[in-house]
């Protein structure tokens, strides 16, 4: 990799490179120009010279933005394998995901765009995966829209604890206190955790399955534990654990390395608590 590619901060620092790179190249240009005589010659001979001319113009705009395009996909490549080389990190590109937790199972189609499997901290091995999943709608006329949720999620196992709590949702809190009791009659195989923290409260909606221990439960949630989700867990972080299986996610597709390297290390995090507690 050039000296002016080397060692990217997210994948957009590669794009201006890759952009000059491949404006620089003679096949860019000849392809172009092709199409822009083309454009100019065909709307010239079929309404005029000043519709030529404006062809000619659109089409060279589409040209630069496919260029451009082409650049940002290559840029994004170069940073992901740059991002897994120095952290030891296996790069998938697009594939399934486990359907293990609710997250994993949302939407007509699911998917990783891309995944990064390996050790993501001290003992703790996973999967950073940048996840999407489709939701397709029918209007009243019968068109059909399709809606796309983006999502940076680790994946680790962490089987010891299933038998200590087989079911924990520790959700990113939304909407009105004062419907909680009303939403809580229509979650009938969980029931809401009330811890005695309200910053926790404030910030967090958790919920555990009805045969849980909760004593077990509240010793998990150390103080220790409580103060790490409420000031040092990352914006917006949430986790779902089911059968073993440890769903960290954020919304949206993280690409900076400060970003992922954040999820890596709350993820681990929270399976190193889970182990820690299990182990006791």
């Amino acid at each position: 990799m050039p000296p002016s590619a080397a060692t990217p901060d997210d994948a957009n620092d590669l794009r201006g490179f890759h952009f000059r790179r491949l404006m620089r190249k003679p096949v860019t240009w000849i392809l172009t120009g092709v199409f822009v005589v083309a454009a100019g010659v065909a709307g010239a001979a079929f309404v005029g010279p000043a519709v030529g001319g404006g062809a000619a113009v659109l089409v060279l705009l589409i040209a630069v933005a496919i260029v451009f395009a082409i650049a940002d996909s290559k840029a994004e490549d170069a940073f992901f394998e740059t991002y897994a080389q120095q952290r030891s990190l296996s790069l998938s590109g697009k594939g399934p995901l486990p359907p293990a937790t609710p997250l994993l199972c949302r939407g007509e189609r699911r998917y990783a765009e891309r995944t990064l499997t390996g050790l993501l901290a001290d003992g703790v091995e996973g999967t950073l995966a940048l996840y999407t999943y489709e939701e397709e709608t029918t209007d009243s006329q019968g068109n059909r829209d399709t809606s796309y949720y983006h999502y940076t999620l680790g994946l680790i196992e962490v089987p010891e604890c299933a038998e200590h709590v087989p079911e924990l949702f520790c959700q990113h809190k939304f909407g009105l206190r004062a419907l909680e009791k009303f939403e809580d009659v229509f979650r009938r195989s969980k029931e809401r955790v009330k811890l005695e923290s309200e910053a926790l409260d404030k910030k967090y909606e958790i919920f555990a399955g009805k045969e849980q221990d909760m004593v077990w439960l509240r010793q998990l949630f150390a103080p220790s534990f409580i103060v790490w989700l409420t000031d040092s867990a990352p914006k917006k972080f949430a986790f779902e654990l089911v059968g073993g299986t440890l769903c960290c996610y954020v919304n949206g597709h993280k690409e900076s390395a400060e970003d992922l390297d954040t999820m890596r290390t709350a993820s681990a995090a929270v399976a190193k608590r889970l182990r820690d507690e299990a182990a006791e």
